[in-house]
């Protein structure tokens, strides 16, 4: 089993801090983003999920929370960079728990927060899973 670069961030995790990030970032962090996260955030509850992803889950989903990373958030256009890089990696290592439903209900979460989607950008996202 793989060591978990991100377990340092599990302290950060919370579903409201989550929420209260995304909603306040969601459009400077972009579509690719917060859709990884919300992708990530709806695997972590499936009951499926067994808790090596769920760690995972937890340390990623610390790391996006978190103030103090790499790259600050605040920073313009780079900002979310190392953010969703390490979406990535922890979208990729418990790729086989994104199921329709979890994918049905993070793109429910984003029409709520976007509007109409680029479905191109998802695709990318989901096309690397």
């Amino acid at each position: 089993m793989m060591e978990n670069p991100f377990q340092k961030y599990a302290g950060q995790f919370s579903e409201k801090k989550l929420f209260i990030k995304l909603g306040r970032f969601a459009r400077q962090a972009g579509i690719k983003t917060v859709y990884s996260a919300l992708l990530m955030y709806y695997a972590f509850t499936r009951k499926e999920t067994p808790n090596w992803a769920r760690s995972i889950i937890i340390g990623v989903l610390g790391y996006f929370i978190s103030p103090i990373d790499w790259i600050p958030d605040l920073t313009p256009i780079i900002g979310f960079t190392d953010d969703l890089g390490v979406l990535s990696f922890g979208l990729i290592t418990i790729a086989c728990f994104i199921s329709d439903e979890v994918r049905i209900k993070a793109r429910k979460r984003m029409k709520a927060w976007f509007g109409e989607l680029d479905l191109k950008e998802l695709a990318d996202v989901d096309d690397k899973l």
